[in-house]
């Protein structure tokens, strides 16, 4: 069993606050929405290698890979590299781009969803490489494309097309620096009705799609409060969150209407119990509505399109598995107290990692959940710190925990 350098690991990581810091900043001056992550990528490549990692790729949809080391375990670390966009800029209280730091937080747009968790990941490879703590593994660092807009659409590829299938992955996705070993699934659904336009003046000769539509609203709203529960990730929910109709002018009864359903699926719930409890209620019977779920086919910013169903399957780790209990005893030993063990309430990349090919996920990353998508988005310089010395210590804690 090998000794682990945990007080020098800390140190190391302190010792570079001021490269994450600069490193976070100028990612966050380059916009990067979903399929819009070429010069970012590109910003990231150069620092993996400015640092000296062993190699750095890119696969046909974009995804960047860096390597440290050449072991038979291959340990894999993602964090998403997209954002979302600003929203209302009237709402933000400084450039979201430009940003700001002062002495304890950085500002801007995906400092803690999740450039952040980049900034570390690739100063723990660096902290690899100074303390020479390479060994029977291999680690990836990817940064990811698409997570916004279809979360867990890159790993159908890593895993599918690029052959790479690690023991297990650490997301680092904002946890406020704890643990997080799962989260809810979700999926997008699709509910449309059907009618006959006519004028308005006379609407009984038509058929009203949007006055169908009335009922199916208001059953799915008290559909929500039914829902299956999970004593770990709670309860399943749905919301409406998008709305649609065809009509051929304002004075003219609608012949086409369409709702989107935001669906949270909880531990025991998939994409076909969810489906089968809308289609039974009494309003879409009576309306003869089709339910559907959602596809996401955009382009990646390289131009490929890799097709799937928009259906992200619920994932929880047993807290007593080994790679769990390797980021339990990292923490204790790096920060000489417990670590507080939870879950997400959003969705990563995990649906896809351990959700669909069922490898292994657990989560630490630096930021608060809550900036997510939210204006005034902030990452916190300890953090930071934390999650990067975190990162460097895994690798070899795992290995010894498998001994």
């Amino acid at each position: 069993m090998r000794k682990i350098p945990f007080d020098e690991i800390l140190k190391k990581a302190h010792f570079y606050e001021k490269d994450m810091t600069k490193f976070l900043r100028d990612m966050v001056r380059i916009p990067s929405e979903s399929s819009d992550e070429k010069k970012v990528i590109e910003r990231i490549k150069a620092e993996m290698i400015h640092v000296g990692f062993d190699s750095v790729t890119t696969d046909p949809m974009g995804n960047l890979f860096g390597q440290i080391g050449h072991g038979k375990h291959i340990i894999a670390m993602d964090g998403h590299i997209d954002t979302v966009g600003i929203g209302e800029i009237k709402n933000w209280t400084f450039d979201p781009y430009e940003g700001y730091e002062d002495e304890e937080t950085i500002g801007g747009r995906g400092t803690s969803d999740q450039e952040g968790g980049m900034a570390s990941m690739v100063y723990a490879g660096k902290i690899i490489k100074d303390l020479r703590l390479e060994d029977d593994y291999t680690l990836l660092i990817t940064a990811t494309v698409q997570e916004e807009d279809c979360d867990g659409l890159c790993w159908q590829y890593i895993i599918d097309k690029d052959l790479v299938k690690p023991e297990f992955v650490v997301i680092t996705e904002p946890t406020s620096c704890r643990i997080y070993r799962g989260h809810r699934g979700r999926m997008e659904i699709k509910v449309s009705t059907s009618g006959i336009s006519c004028h308005g003046s006379a609407p009984e000769r038509g058929d009203n799609a949007i006055f169908k539509m009335a009922p199916i609203l208001l059953e799915v709203q008290e559909l929500n409060h039914h829902l299956k529960h999970d004593d770990f990730l709670g309860k399943g929910t749905m919301t409406v969150s998008e709305i649609f109709f065809t009509s051929p002018s304002r004075c003219a009864v609608a012949d086409s209407c369409s709702i989107s359903i935001d669906r949270r699926l909880t531990k025991g719930e998939t994409y076909l119990s969810a489906l089968e409890e809308i289609r039974k209620l009494p309003s879409v019977i009576q309306a003869n509505a089709t339910v559907e779920m959602y596809t996401y086919e955009k382009p990646s910013y390289t131009g490929l399109s890799y097709p799937t169903d928009c259906y992200f399957p619920t994932w929880v780790l047993e807290e007593n598995h080994v790679v769990c209990q390797s980021l339990i005893e990292s923490y204790k030993n790096l920060f000489k107290k417990q670590p507080i063990v939870d879950k997400w309430t959003f969705s990563t990349n995990g649906v896809s990692i351990m959700g669909r090919y069922k490898i292994p996920c657990i989560g630490f990353g630096p930021g608060h959940e809550e900036e997510a998508h939210a204006p005034n988005e902030k990452t916190f310089k300890k953090d930071l710190i934390e999650a990067c010395a975190m990162y460097a210590a895994i690798p070899l804690v795992y290995l010894n925990e498998l001994k």
